[in-house]
């Protein structure tokens, strides 16, 4: 699984003009789940995407998780972020999820992350998404959660 996480001000999801997520302050992320991944996988994407210290204290230091600054997820499909660009000038989707093995898995690290008390709100799956954000600090960060992953 890879993940982007962009510390935000605020975010938004729309579908055919249609609000369908939005959050204040928090992470959004962008979420590509690879064939392969599975509980084990998502369990550790939650529990990094939950306990990750990117926000400031009071000293300005990232001693903060997404909880502790108060904070909201928004969680985003993007298939994309499992693209190979190896090889040519076109992508190859070979190391994506089918479609309905990702779902699932959104769903799953969606649910995680809301059991361990965070706010969550996602786009639309298989959708075409617009994506509005204010990145915070600039803080953006890549994840690549690998098979067999355990929470830290």
């Amino acid at each position: 699984m890879r993940l982007v996480l962009q510390r935000v001000a605020r975010a938004s999801v729309t579908v055919a003009g249609e609000r369908v997520g939005a959050i204040g302050r928090g992470l959004l992320v962008l979420a590509g789940v690879e064939r392969g991944d599975g509980a084990a996988e998502v369990a550790a994407a939650a529990d990094k995407i939950a306990h990750l210290r990117v926000f400031e204290d009071g000293a300005g230091k990232l001693n903060l998780d997404v909880a502790q600054a108060g904070g909201s997820v928004l969680l985003v499909s993007q298939f994309t972020l499992a693209a190979s660009t190896d090889r040519g000038r076109r992508p190859s989707f070979e190391r994506s999820a089918p479609p309905d093995e990702a779902r699932a898995q959104l769903d799953r690290l969606a649910d995680e992350l809301r059991r361990g008390g965070l706010t969550v709100e996602t786009g639309r799956f298989a959708a075409r998404m617009e994506v509005d954000l204010v990145n915070d600090g600039p803080v953006t960060l890549v994840l690549d959660v690998q098979h067999g992953a355990a929470p830290a």
